[in-house]
């Protein structure tokens, strides 16, 4: 009789430390070659070096809530500056005890926003909430009704007309751009030849140029007793010139759908309004998401130089604070607090088109 053979129960072996957790991650990411050891280093110097002078510059060592001579003797930022002053940096030359409206048309412009952030609300109704928004907005700008004393548009300045003059210029470009970038592509020569020239001259030339036109030049070809506001015109350059940039990379999206696209139309009877309409323009707009955001986010950008033409948006409001004695020599504080409130605006619409990427992606 064999004697038995014990068992012996050995323990599942666990990879070294080293290897894994956060000095795994370290050794792959950070020190995985001596340059990337070195340029690590290098990178952890320079956070010693500048980011706790930063810090107090901006926290410990700065004021708040004070007046312009106490910030005179301190060491770090005076962001005083911005409380001392929102008013007029928000609103510009807007009354005095009228600032009210625009800061309820403000509201109001986010609350349609974030209702039409998600593609549920995506009905025709949202179309008609958008249109009684903009009717309330202009009521609460302009004035005239319920006792509210005209305001000018002259007169409109500061954060309000940065995002009339983006929001109105990004959902006027967005259409004529898709018109253009068809025509551009039409079997029609003299559509086509419209189409192309348009789109390369406005191409070749700055915004600034545009604005100088509409504003200096355009006035001079209409009729004696006859004018056009200029903020309207000042919406319309920048509408035309954004439209010139969307066509072309929404052009680009139309020559990436495959051919068996058109031919599928085709084959089913449908003409060619309904074959854009329904098949091709779905897939070919998903497609130019990024590109567009892009171009729509250096157009909202692009808004402050409507200065030229005198007409304050808030960074024109900003330098008109910056220009007054009791607060000069503070253009870094004011200026960062204007870097911050462009990069939500633009962060909003970058984070909003990753999700509406997301949203309508199909997986093909």
């Amino acid at each position: 009789m064999s004697a038995q053979t014990p068992h012996v129960i050995i323990k599942d072996m666990k990879p070294p430390r080293r290897n894994i957790g956060v000095i795994g991650w370290l050794r792959e990411n950070l020190f995985n070659s001596w340059l990337s050891s070195l340029l690590t280093l290098l990178t952890l110097y320079g956070f010693w070096v500048s980011v706790p002078p930063m810090v107090r510059w901006i926290f410990i060592d700065s004021r708040w809530f004070s007046s312009a001579e106490a910030c005179r003797d301190i060491q770090g930022a005076c962001w005083s500056i911005i409380p001392a002053n929102v008013s007029f940096i928000f609103f510009g030359f807007f009354p005095d005890g009228q600032q009210w409206r625009p800061l309820m048309a403000m509201l109001l412009l986010f609350a349609l926003v974030f209702y039409s952030w998600s593609n549920k609300h995506w009905r025709k109704s949202l179309a008609a909430y958008w249109l009684l928004g903009l009717i309330v907005m202009g009521t609460l700008m302009y004035g005239g009704v319920f006792g509210m004393p005209v305001v000018e548009t002259s007169q409109w300045s500061g954060f309000p007309l940065t995002l009339m003059l983006a929001l109105f210029g990004m959902v006027g470009a967005y259409p004529l751009g898709v018109l253009l970038a068809l025509g551009r592509r039409s079997k029609l020569v003299g559509i086509k030849s419209l189409c192309v020239v348009y789109i390369e001259l406005i191409r070749g030339v700055p915004l600034i140029s545009l604005l100088f036109m509409s504003s200096v030049m355009f006035p001079l070809f209409l009729p004696e007793g006859i004018t056009i506001d200029k903020v309207l015109r000042a919406q319309a350059a920048i509408i035309l010139f954004t439209a010139a940039y969307i066509a072309e990379v929404v052009r680009g999206g139309l020559q990436a759908i495959p051919r068996g696209q058109y031919e599928a139309a085709e084959s089913l009877g449908l003409s060619y309004a309904r074959t854009m309409r329904l098949i091709v323009l779905p897939q070919a707009l998903k497609i130019v998401i990024p590109p567009s955001v892009g171009i729509l986010i250096s157009a909202f950008k692009d808004t402050s130089l409507v200065v030229i033409i005198a007409l304050y948006d808030v960074l024109k409001t900003t330098k008109v604070t910056l220009s007054n004695p009791e607060w000069m020599g503070f253009s870094s504080e004011a200026y960062l607090f204007l870097a911050v409130l462009y990069f939500i605006c633009c962060y909003a619409m970058s984070s909003y088109s990753r999700k509406l990427e997301k949203a309508l992606h199909t997986g093909h």
